[in-house]
């Protein structure tokens, strides 16, 4: 048993991972910049936080874990707006990098300063970070950024025995995909023909983390795409 700090806790994948560690008895921190989780459980957290803002992280986390500890982050918080060289502002720079990016740094910094050697961090970047999407200019771009700030935490953590890796899912059945109207055109053309379930990216967040089989594992991110994008 333990404790997990997980962030994007209130839909998709994030939801999915809190209610996976919930099932296996862990006390759940479910961070998300909305108060309802959509989960109700005893031995859940709802921490409510923007993850751009550094020092309300800081304040939040310190607050929720006291003297427990944190065993197990999932930074899974993200935003995705479509931009291209054409229609992308400041904005919208601001908005997916302070997010996907600013935010997991703040996030991670936090938890840090509770983890104890033998813990783990889990770092969502996507296939977008190893292939071109059209349309997804800074999306793409950030999570590249995912993938590299992996591997340096995982260089810098190492020492103090905490794990860092990361993974890099293809298409999910989440709210958020759903809603881009693209399921059905997305599921044929992935060799294993569907798209992925929230509670299959989740399961992964525990073997990389709570499972004990990853225990070697350090600086790597998995690509979890049906066969569609692979390296």
């Amino acid at each position: 048993m333990g404790t997990a700090l997980v962030t994007g806790a209130a839909s998709g994948m994030g939801q999915a991972t809190a209610a996976m560690f919930l099932d296996r008895g862990w006390h759940v921190l479910g961070l998300d910049i909305t108060a309802n989780l959509g989960i109700d459980h005893p031995a859940l957290t709802a921490l409510t936080v923007d993850i751009r803002d550094g020092e309300a992280v800081s304040a939040v986390v310190n607050a929720a874990v006291a003297s427990t500890g944190i065993d197990a982050v999932a930074n899974i918080a993200g935003v995705y707006p479509p931009t291209t060289l054409q229609t992308f502002t400041d904005k919208h720079f601001r908005t997916i990098f302070d997010v996907n990016v600013l935010g997991l740094l703040h996030v991670t910094r936090a938890a840090v300063a509770h983890m104890n050697p033998g813990s783990a961090i889990v770092n969502f970047a996507s296939v977008d970070a190893f292939t071109v999407s059209p349309g997804q200019l800074l999306y793409g771009a950030s999570k590249a950024a995912v993938v590299m700030l992996t591997k340096e935490l995982a260089l810098e953590l190492a020492p103090r025995g905490i794990r860092v890796n990361g993974i890099a899912p293809g298409w999910v059945d989440t709210p958020g995909n759903a809603a881009t109207g693209r399921m059905a055109e997305a599921a044929a053309s992935i060799p294993l023909g569907r798209v992925a379930a929230p509670a299959e990216i989740a399961e992964w967040v525990w073997i990389l983390t709570g499972s004990g089989m990853a225990g070697f594992v350090d600086g790597e991110t998995i690509v979890m795409s049906g066969a569609d994008v692979m390296r």
